[in-house]
């Protein structure tokens, strides 16, 4: 009997050192190029499940009183502690943000919810003219064609009249799309430049923003999307609800293929989007919207490397949520803010449903300069 019990103990932990060295995958697969690994490049996404069994595993050994097998999840989870605060950060005394900071929204509005008018107006509109925030840093922005039913461009304005400064520049380079960017400023807009990527639909624009004194620069981004059409993602709902065997791996496959491509369009825009960051020399520098990408992405770990810290990792709290359909439960929108500059209550805000995506907020203050 106590020979069973050792040969359990062991396969026990063979198991653990398999989820042990996934986890450990999941969390140093950003290192990876996704052109030469793309597969691998997508892993990041398992990273909270081994999270979780990793945990069960090390409340498993602890009940069992195995100390000595207890180390194997306790080192991996050290090995992970950064990433694990990035993904899920807990900070429960935040301080009010100062007398002074910007507040900055970022929100794909998935073309206003299609444009529609409502007995009470658009939601969105509604919500952005409420928002109070000093910047608006908005992807898939569209007006509509008919009038009567559809936001025009001069309701956004009429709405939004606490904005005296605005640019909305098209992305993508195919004509028949029609995807853009907007930003919409408290602050004099100095300049506007679009950065092209190899793509029908996405892009990115630099904007120079007068501060008082300041002048910010502010990315606003919408990177490749994973491509999942409404046929796959009626497939991942069947994966999570009735997992059947067969269905799972040919469904499984597919889904990863198509992941793995996206990774790869989004590490050439992500290596793109740092060169031109290479070139701003000043810390006042803020990447925010859409990188349809998680923090343990290559995407978003380039774009971080150029100086830059996670507004919601750093003055957030839980896991953060961006999108909200098709159960994808993932942080994809993102703000990142340079050297110069300190992330006050940066948060996700689950209170409007009508785009797929939740936005983002957060408020900056310029540091003092010592």
């Amino acid at each position: 009997m106590k020979q069973i019990g050792k040969v359990l103990k062991y396969m026990l932990l063979a198991v653990n050192l398999l989820f042990a060295g996934w986890m450990l995958a999941a969390a140093y697969c950003p290192l990876l190029h996704p052109e030469a690994h793309p597969w691998l490049s997508i892993l990041g996404l398992t990273f909270p499940i081994v999270l979780v069994i990793n945990i069960g595993f090390l409340t498993m050994w602890l009940i069992l009183q195995q100390y000595k097998a207890s180390l194997l999840p306790v080192l991996t989870l050290l090995c992970c502690i950064s990433d694990i605060q990035t993904l899920f950060p807990i900070h429960l005394n935040r301080p009010d943000p100062p007398h002074g900071s910007i507040s900055l929204l970022s929100y794909n509005i998935m073309g206003f919810g299609g444009c529609r008018k409502g007995e009470q107006g658009n939601a969105i509109l509604n919500y952005l003219k409420e928002s109070g925030a000093d910047l608006l840093c908005l992807q898939e922005y569209a007006t509509g064609t008919d009038r009567k039913r559809h936001l025009m461009q001069q309701d956004i304005e009429k709405e939004l009249k606490e904005y005296p400064y605005h640019v909305i520049t098209s992305i993508g380079s195919t004509k028949s799309h029609t995807n853009k960017l907007a930003c919409y400023s408290k602050y004099p807009i100095l300049s506007a430049q679009p950065i092209l990527y190899e793509s029908s639909y996405n892009g990115s624009v630099i904007y120079r923003i007068r501060v008082g004194k300041d002048t910010l620069t502010i990315v606003n981004n919408h990177l490749e999307s994973n491509k999942l059409t409404k046929q796959d993602k009626v497939v991942y709902e069947e994966l999570l609800t009735v997992p059947e065997k067969e269905k799972m791996r040919s469904g499984m496959k597919h889904l990863i293929k198509k992941l793995a491509e996206a990774s790869v369009i989004r590490a050439k825009q992500a290596d793109t989007l740092a060169h031109h960051l290479s070139q701003t020399k000043q810390g006042k520098v803020i990447v925010c919207g859409d990188f349809n990408d998680i923090p343990l992405s290559y995407t978003y770990h380039t774009i971080a490397r150029c100086g830059l810290s996670d507004a919601f990792a750093h003055a957030g709290l839980g896991a953060g949520i961006s999108y909200n359909q098709h159960h994808f439960y993932f942080r994809i929108d993102h703000i990142l803010t340079g050297k110069e500059l300190e992330s006050y209550r940066c948060y996700v805000d689950r209170s409007i449903k009508e785009s797929d995506h939740y936005p983002i907020r957060g408020f900056i203050q310029i540091k003092d300069k010592e």
